[in-house]
């Protein structure tokens, strides 16, 4: 991971308010080809959650990756794969040392109890983390 930068990143279908991310097949769908680019080494994935109609992901790209490059190439993959008609940009920030990885982890682990979709953090399925690939 280049310098050791993580980066909150954010991917909307084209078509907001319609769960198209969190049916059963298309989320496993989208969960696998993120484990795949991590296990090639395209990013390190730190959180990658699913939301109805977006996503969240915390990752960091190697140095020889362009972020820009590997999300669109992603969202290429996810497209013809899972049939989402993703938005044509995303939103990344940078997540910086006093922010805290794990506080921004644990704030987007708390979307889907914000959205009502859960009571809990942990019923919601549709998510891995860095502790997922660690025992793999």
């Amino acid at each position: 991971m280049a310098n050791g930068s993580w980066f909150f990143i954010t991917l909307c279908c084209q078509q907001r308010g319609r769960n198209q991310l969190c049916q059963p097949k298309v989320s496993s769908l989208l969960l696998a080809d993120g484990v795949f680019y991590h296990d090639r080494q395209r990013w390190a994935l730190h959180l990658f959650l699913l939301m109805p109609d977006h996503l969240h992901l915390i990752a960091g790209f190697p140095v020889e990756e362009n972020m820009s490059g590997v999300v669109r190439d992603w969202k290429r993959l996810t497209a013809r794969r899972a049939g989402i008609d993703w938005q044509r940009n995303y939103f990344d920030h940078r997540v910086r040392p006093d922010e805290g990885l794990q506080l921004k982890a644990d704030y987007i682990r708390q979307n889907p109890v914000r959205a009502g979709l859960v009571n809990s953090a942990d019923e919601w399925p549709h998510y891995i983390d860095y502790r997922t690939l660690k025992g793999r």
